[in-house]
């Protein structure tokens, strides 16, 4: 016979259960915004693997890191959903935002253009990961007070190779310029950090790959690279396709750097130390292919998020924006990384790789910076152009 002091005893252990599961079952609520279509996973984009493209859809990164960070959450007795929304216009993708802060989102990730990403960030009070776009813009003159970035800036890139190129002593630059106002942009910003860092740009040549006859010059390494004397090329190609096949192909025998030869990315799959090789076959098995530098932010970003689920903020939606700047986050790059109070930029070493492996990481070794290292590499303070409080 079943006594009533154990039924009440099982009753209220019961109960406790019950509760605590009702706790841990209110998640943390993310909403991942992403271009569909994306021209950036259009078919032959991704055979081609030009070294810095997008490999992959950025939920799989997301979802691994939130595999991986499932022990920790339930630790703490936290949980996170994420959902993903489409969006084919930047209108749609400040509507998707607005819908998911009224559904009771605490965060809103992008991977979008500059510009719809700014539209999410007006649109909404939450804070807003940008993961996808490397736009300085973003950092400095359009920043926001929310607006996070986890993909490396351009500048950050430029930086570099600029300081990988002082290291070598190759000091005196070709620059080889593509056609698109991206690329324009692209070369204004390794100009500056070729100035940064003392490095001599001997010349700036225009190429374009056009199936005009007449512009066949203009897509011919000999002729571009002909006529002066450099220690490297740096190329500027946001396409890849002129990039992919400069390196040999030049007039001198110098290295080529910018989006082919030498490149700086936030990751790579061939990357050997801090614990990488377990991530990359981490991702490689559920995704399917190699972890790309779009992955590793998009996974960065997952990683973020278990950060701020299980600081668990109270308070209103400043609360979060103030746990994500304040919480360091283990990347596999080297010691924890975390984000400039400056620009919300998040603070990280760069590969540089020429697609086999990784020849060497950036900031490059005895470099000195009176507080942190990291921040050689894209718009420091006293340069910030950026005017919000965080």
């Amino acid at each position: 016979m079943i006594r009533p002091r154990f039924v009440a005893l099982a009753a209220a252990l019961c109960m406790a259960a019950l509760c605590n599961s009702a706790l841990a079952a209110t998640p943390l609520r993310a909403t991942l915004i992403s271009p569909d279509p994306d021209p950036r996973l259009e078919r032959s984009l991704l055979e081609r693997a030009f070294l810095g493209h997008t490999g992959g859809p950025a939920i799989d990164g997301l979802q691994v890191a939130l595999d991986e960070g499932q022990f920790e959450l339930d630790a703490a007795d936290a949980a996170i959903a994420l959902t993903s929304k489409p969006a084919a216009t930047l209108e749609a993708a400040r509507a998707a935002a607005q819908a998911a802060e009224k559904a009771g989102a605490a965060v809103v990730l992008t991977d979008l253009p500059a510009d719809w990403t700014l539209a999410v960030a007006d649109a909404v009070k939450l804070p807003v990961i940008n993961i996808g776009d490397a736009s300085d813009r973003l950092r400095q003159q359009d920043c926001r007070a929310r607006l996070f970035s986890i993909t490396p800036s351009e500048r950050m890139r430029s930086d570099a190779l600029a300081q990988t190129l002082v290291s070598r002593k190759w000091s005196k630059l070709l620059m080889l310029v593509g056609p698109t106002p991206e690329d324009q942009l692209r070369a204004a910003t390794a100009q500056a950090s070729a100035k940064r860092y003392g490095l001599q740009v001997i010349g700036v040549k225009a190429f374009e790959l056009s199936g005009d006859p007449r512009k066949r010059d203009l897509a011919n390494p000999l002729l571009l690279t002909a006529g002066s004397t450099y220690d490297a090329v740096w190329v500027i190609d946001s396409d890849g396709e002129f990039a992919r096949g400069l390196p040999y192909r030049i007039v001198l025998p110098r290295p080529v750097v910018g989006d082919a030869g030498l490149v700086a990315v936030a990751w790579h799959a061939q990357f050997e130390r801090y614990g990488a090789p377990q991530v990359v076959r981490r991702f490689a098995k559920a995704a399917k292919r190699p972890m790309t530098a779009s992955d590793w932010a998009s996974w960065m970003a997952g990683k973020a998020l278990i950060a701020m689920a299980t600081t668990a903020p109270k308070g209103p939606n400043a609360a979060w924006a103030q746990a994500l700047a304040k919480t360091p986050i283990d990347g596999s790059k080297g010691g924890s990384l975390s984000f400039r109070p400056w620009d919300g930029q998040l603070r990280q070493t760069l590969l540089l790789t020429d697609g086999q492996g990784v020849i060497s990481q950036a900031p490059i070794d005895g470099l000195l910076h009176p507080t942190n290292v990291l921040d050689t590499l894209g718009a420091d303070a006293p340069e910030k152009l950026c005017k919000v409080t965080r």
